[in-house]
Formats: C-alpha cells, sequence, structure tokens
C-alpha cells in the first residue's frame, strides 16, 4: 500500500494483522496474540514502547492457532486495556450488535462511554515512545479512535483512507485466517467495494460532524492531555 495514498506504510511485524503507521508515533493493528515473539521484537526496535488494547477484558484470550509467546516477548512494552465499550450494557449492545462492527455505531459509542473514549486518549497521550492502538480486526474500534486522533490533529484527509486500510487488511485476513470469523467472511474484490461504500459515506458524516476535542474536554481532558496527545501524532512539541 501506498504512503502517499494517506493509508500508512504496512508494518511488517512477524505474525501482526492488519498492521499499518496512522500518524506521528501512533500505529495500527488486529489482535495482539497474532504476533510471533519474533514480531514482538520487531515492532520494538521499530520504537514501540505501549501497547493499547481496546478490546472489552474478555476478549482478550489466546486462541488454540495464535503462536505461543512468552512474556519475554513483549519485554520494554507496556501493554495496557482501555476498552471503548462496556459489553455488559445492555442497551449499547442492543444498539450495535455482537460488537462495534461498522461506523454507524461510533455514535452510540461515544454517547454510552464517554469516559472510556477519554481515558483511551489520557493513556495514549501520557504513553511512552510509539504507540499500538488495536481491538480485534483493527478496523472499527481501532477506526474509532483513529479517526478521533487525525480529527484532533487537522488530518481530516487521512480518515476515509485510514479506514479503507483497515477494512482492506482484515478482510485479506478472513481469506486465509485459520479460524473461521463467526459474524464474516472474506468478500471478492467487488463485494468489498460495494460493502465499502455505505460504510465511508457513514464515516464522512460522523468525521464532519464530530468536534473532537470540545468533546475530549468535556469528558476530562486537561488542555495539557491534549498537548501530549497532539505530540504524539506529531503535530506541536510534547507537553512540558
Amino acid at each position: 500500500m501506498e504512503e502517499s495514498r494517506g493509508e500508512g506504510r504496512e508494518m511488517r511485524w512477524e505474525g501482526a494483522v492488519n498492521a499499518r503507521h496512522v500518524i506521528g508515533d501512533v500505529y495500527r493493528m488486529g489482535r495482539s496474540e497474532w504476533l510471533t515473539g519474533r514480531g514482538w521484537r520487531q515492532a520494538h526496535r521499530d520504537g514501540i514502547r505501549t501497547v493499547i488494547d481496546l478490546r472489552h477484558p474478555a476478549e482478550r484470550t489466546r486462541r488454540p492457532s495464535d503462536p505461543v509467546v512468552g512474556p519475554e516477548a513483549w519485554e520494554g512494552i507496556e501493554v495496557l486495556n482501555r476498552p471503548t465499550e462496556d459489553q455488559s450494557h445492555e442497551g449499547f449492545m442492543e444498539a450495535v450488535g455482537p460488537y462495534l462492527s461498522h461506523p454507524r455505531y461510533y455514535p452510540a459509542n461515544l454517547e454510552y462511554f464517554p469516559d472510556k473514549i477519554a481515558e483511551v486518549f489520557r493513556a495514549l497521550g501520557a504513553a511512552e515512545g510509539g504507540v499500538v492502538l488495536h481491538c480485534s480486526a483493527g478496523r472499527d474500534r481501532t477506526g474509532l479512535i483513529v479517526t478521533l486522533l487525525l480529527i484532533l490533529a487537522g488530518r481530516r484527509d487521512l480518515v476515509v483512507p485510514q479506514y479503507r486500510a483497515g477494512a482492506r487488511g482484515i478482510n485479506e485476513w478472513h481469506r486465509i485466517s485459520p479460524v473461521k470469523h463467526p459474524y464474516e467472511r472474506h468478500l471478492d474484490d467487488d463485494e468489498f467495494r460495494e460493502a465499502l461504500v455505505p460504510r465511508l459515506e457513514v464515516l464522512e458524516e460522523f468525521a464532519d460532524a464530530l468536534a473532537v476535542e470540545d468533546y475530549l474536554r468535556q469528558h476530562g481532558l486537561t488542555e495539557r492531555e491534549l498537548a501530549s496527545v497532539r505530540a504524539k501524532a506529531g503535530i506541536g512539541p510534547p507537553a512540558s
């Protein structure tokens, strides 16, 4: 994928699925359990010092097909769990289904869990070194946070390319994954393009209507914390 298209360069960390650069010191990917021990060390050599896992705690489990990796593999990398949602919340789950799987659900996530979204950004601003954001697929929960970050950083132009790349990346994984996804399957090129159109339309509307800075301030982020997040995105100096 050409970085000039705004989708960010693909990261070649062994085992990583849907991994790519976003902006500044921020990266994205799918499940961290897909990384091999070598993949973790490659990420460390690329400057990654923090991984922020956006999944609900119950999702953070190893699958039989995942590589066996000991804790020494991620030595020097802090792994934080900052879920974007509470899957025990009946109203939210009724609204979005089994998991956040489409930009049309982004407004509900912001409405139901503003404190959780604020905590993600607080952790992002305070993180050491390069930061990887990830959920399960690296598409929608990750896409939600990446969209907010890009708007905050003044890079609205990257929102659609980043989402497109994340959607394409996990679709390619469905083609070769050893574990069948319970709700999704690989789409051929025509199906993928057709499925992506309404997603991007909704994403555009969401991004255009959102005042990210006001939202984060309203839910507790200080000016210093906002400055730290911008610095992590490569916008302005780090907070002193």
